[in-house]
């Protein structure tokens, strides 16, 4: 179906309201879920509010929690999240490091002991409108074989850059899970009926499949770059315990409180005005995306796209023809 952006943040407000969050906290959580879907990221968007929801039931995700200073570095400050809400920590996390990479150039907040932040692009898109570069990442519990492995070690650790966009437009961000596709979006396309556009993991048996939900339930997600992937996931999840002084994935799976509940993320924020003039950053900008849509198209292609640039597409067409939402979702938040 489709819906007013109105229409799915109030409903959204709504439920987190029912399940225990304040109205201001409701407010600002049921935005960032609904900018979310209206960006096309659906499976952290709509696709999470129940789960969501029954974190806070469970009493995994504390509502009333605030973010509590552990080390102050003077550029590099660390936080514990004390299971608060997920969105609140990062929003919290990315103005506090902002604030200091305007102060000295650069910065870096670690945040341990926080809860699923929903799309790790909200917070590379937010810090870019504001004119700041951003280097993002949360580490997880596993959810994803090491290459050669068939048992679940690894986090899919989803990683963001972030750069502001020409001529004060939207901003040129990468996010990215370390799996070929993130569960999220194996369900979301599993739920439309539809197969992967290529093998995302291995069914039961170890064949390489582009069905989700026989990756679903073998748990045998793929890592992008076979190999690299899997090295870089490990890489993400020791840096971002250390870097944090709290849990890996060894730790958060015993934590047993969800998804990434109690996990580690590392946010770095640069303040680009004190290297370079504005008008010599978009140059370069302009310089590379130019460079990027020069090349001749392969046989299949409808065009190369610079990252972020598909968030434009959604929008673009969810102001003409209302907010995209699976009916089943629709019906599941509804009823909550």
């Amino acid at each position: 179906m489709r819906l007013s952006f109105d229409q799915l943040y109030q409903e959204i407000r709504r439920v987190f309201i029912k399940y225990g969050m304040s109205a201001e906290k409701a407010a600002v959580c049921a935005r960032i879920h609904t900018e979310t879907t209206y960006d096309g990221v659906y499976s952290h968007g709509t696709g999470r509010v129940a789960r969501f929801a029954d974190y806070l039931q469970k009493g995994w995700v504390d509502p009333e929690a605030e973010p509590t200073l552990e080390k102050d570095l003077g550029a590099l400050q660390i936080y514990n999240g004390n299971m608060g809400p997920g969105i609140l920590n990062a929003l919290f996390a990315a103005d506090r490091g902002m604030e200091l990479a305007g102060r000295h150039g650069i910065s870096m907040i670690g945040l341990k002991n926080t809860t699923h932040w929903m799309r790790g692009g909200s917070y590379g898109i937010y810090a870019a409108r504001k004119g700041y570069i951003a280097i993002l990442w949360t580490n997880t519990e596993s959810v994803m074989p090491p290459w050669g492995a068939k048992e679940c070690r690894l986090g899919n650790n989803p990683f963001v850059m972030a750069v502001p966009g020409l001529h004060g437009g939207e901003p040129v961000v990468m996010d990215m899970a370390v799996s070929q596709y993130a569960y999220g979006k194996l369900a979301m396309t599993r739920l439309a009926g539809k197969k992967l556009p290529f093998p995302g993991g291995f069914d039961r048996d170890g064949n390489l499949t582009d069905d989700p939900g026989a990756i679903e339930e073998s748990r045998r997600i793929l890592p992008m770059g076979y190999w690299k992937g899997s090295s870089l996931s490990f890489m993400l999840d020791v840096m971002g315990a250390m870097l944090t002084d709290g849990m890996g994935a060894a730790d958060l799976d015993q934590v047993g409180k969800g998804s990434c509940g109690g996990a580690s993320q590392v946010m770095i924020f640069v303040d680009p005005s004190k290297i370079a003039s504005r008008e010599r950053r978009e140059e370069i900008l302009e310089k590379a995306l130019a460079h990027l849509k020069s090349a001749v198209l392969d046989e299949h292609s409808q065009g190369v796209l610079a990252p972020g640039e598909d968030f434009a597409r959604f929008r673009a067409d969810h102001d003409a023809n209302g907010i995209f939402v699976e009916d089943a979702v629709w019906e599941e938040i509804v009823g909550l």
